[in-house]
């Protein structure tokens, strides 16, 4: 049986820890993997910080900052738009994936 061919973006990551490490820079602040798989989580934190955390506090103790953790990522999946899905939301690209690659029929 022949095997897709390997693309090169699954190896990008590799390439670009790789380039840092030559360059002298430090990949990622408690790295796990390398720094391409970090940079989208650092970011979405960032993001996380700033639209909740700093922007709503100060806050009174855990519970209410789970509970506002909890709406804020009910907010950025439904209804906070994103420039680079086209101005969408999250929910509303997952639905329109689901309706292009939703099965004709059964086989047979």
């Amino acid at each position: 049986m022949l095997q897709r061919p390997v693309e090169r973006r699954v190896y990008t990551s590799i390439a670009f820890t790789d380039r840092l490490v030559d360059e002298g820079i430090d990949p990622s602040v408690g790295s796990v993997g390398d720094a391409y798989d970090n940079s989208l989580a650092e970011s979405q934190i960032g993001l996380y910080k700033s639209e909740l955390i700093h922007h709503d506090g100060p806050w009174r103790d855990i519970d209410q900052v789970e509970a506002a953790t909890a709406s804020w990522v009910l907010w950025f999946n439904t209804e906070r738009t994103h420039g680079s899905i086209d101005d969408l939301t999250p929910l509303e690209v997952e639905q329109l994936d689901y309706a292009r690659n939703e099965p004709v029929g059964k086989a047979g």
